[in-house]
C-alpha cells in the first residue's frame, strides 16, 4: 500500500492539539489532512477547540467539518498553528506562499505561541531558494516594483491564475522571485520588509519550533 506522506504528517500533527486550545489552521495540500483529522477528532472524540484559518479555502473546509471558528482579531493568542511549507532548511527556516496565502499565514504564525510545519521529504533543502519566493504586493505601483526586482536580478514573474494576474484573499498581487539560491535569508527578508509596496514575503524565519517530516518509515519530528 502506498503511504500518503501528507496524510501521515497531518494526522501526527493533530496529536499536538489538546482540549481548550486555540488552533491555527494552515493552508495547502498537507494542511488539508491536519484539518480533516481535527474534524474527525471533534466528531468522534469530542475534542473541544477553537480554530482560526489562514485562507478562505481552509475556512470553507473547517466550516464544512463543524470546527468552531473565530477571526484572528477575536483571539488574544493562538496556542499552536500547524501549516505546510514549500521549502525548509536545517535551521527550520523556510519558504511559504506557493498557495498564495502567505500574508494570512504569517499573521496567524506571528500571533502563535507555537508553530509546527508538516512536510514530506521533498520539501527539505540544504539552502533556500530553489522554490520561487512569493512576494505579495499592493496593486498600485506593482509594475514599478516588478522593474525594481528585475534590476536587482531577482528574475520576477507576476503569478497568474487562468491567464489573469492571481489576486490574494486580501486583494493583492504576487510577484514570484526566481532566486535559485538565497545566500542570506535574513538580509533578503529585511530588504523586502523595507521595500515600499511589498505587503509581505514568503520567508518565514525563526518562527518554527518543530517540523514533522513524512517518510516511508513513518513521521520524523525535527525540533529546533
Amino acid at each position: 500500500m502506498m503511504v500518503n506522506l501528507k496524510e501521515q504528517v497531518g494526522i501526527k500533527a493533530a496529536e499536538f492539539v489538546k482540549d481548550g486550545m486555540i488552533v491555527g489552521l494552515g493552508t495547502g495540500s498537507t494542511a488539508y489532512y491536519f484539518v480533516a483529522e481535527l474534524g474527525r477528532r471533534i466528531k468522534e472524540e469530542g475534542l473541544k477547540i477553537t480554530a482560526v484559518t489562514t485562507s478562505s479555502v481552509t475556512y470553507d473546509q473547517a466550516e464544512s467539518l463543524d470546527i468552531p471558528l473565530k477571526a484572528i482579531d477575536d483571539v488574544e493568542v493562538v496556542d499552536v498553528t500547524v501549516d505546510g511549507a514549500d521549502e525548509v532548511d536545517p535551521q527550520l527556516n523556510g519558504i511559504k506562499g506557493g498557495g498564495g496565502a502567505l500574508l494570512m499565514e504569517k499573521i496567524v504564525a506571528t500571533n502563535s505561541k507555537d508553530c509546527i510545519w508538516i512536510v514530506d521529504e521533498s520539501k527539505q533543502v540544504a539552502t533556500l531558494g530553489a522554490f520561487k519566493l512569493p512576494v505579495e504586493v499592493v496593486q498600485y505601483g506593482a509594475e514599478n516594483l516588478f522593474r525594481h526586482f528585475e534590476q536587482k536580478g531577482y528574475h520576477p514573474a507576476f503569478r497568474l491564475a487562468d491567464d489573469q494576474r492571481f489576486i490574494t484573499d486580501q486583494g493583492n498581487f504576487i510577484i514570484d522571485l526566481d532566486l535559485k539560491v538565497i545566500k542570506d535569508a535574513e538580509a533578503l527578508a529585511n530588504e523586502l520588509d523595507h521595500t515600499v509596496g511589498v505587503v509581505e514575503h514568503g520567508l518565514f524565519l525563526n518562527m518554527i519550533s518543530k517540523v514533522i517530516v513524512g517518510t516511508p518509515d513513518g513521521p520524523v519530528i525535527i525540533e529546533k
